[in-house]
């Protein structure tokens, strides 16, 4: 599979699902909020581990530039 997710775009994910971690492990979120955004936190780090986004195919969005999408 062609990779569809820039370097920008793969920190922007991890930085996010850093802080949603951290929320929730301070106690900040909880319930049901917190675990639904606790699911997000690991798709962002999923995604941006192997650099493919299956949202990003569906819609045409590419954000890797040409010389890294080998």
């Amino acid at each position: 599979m062609k990779k569809n997710m820039g370097a920008a775009d793969r920190i922007i994910r991890v930085i996010i699902a850093a802080i949603i971690v951290t929320l929730y492990f301070t106690g900040i979120l909880s319930g049901t909020a917190g675990i639904i955004l606790l699911v997000l936190a690991g798709i962002f780090l999923l995604t941006s581990t192997i650099s493919l986004c299956p949202l990003y195919g569906i819609f045409g969005i590419n954000t890797c530039n040409a010389k890294s999408q080998k």
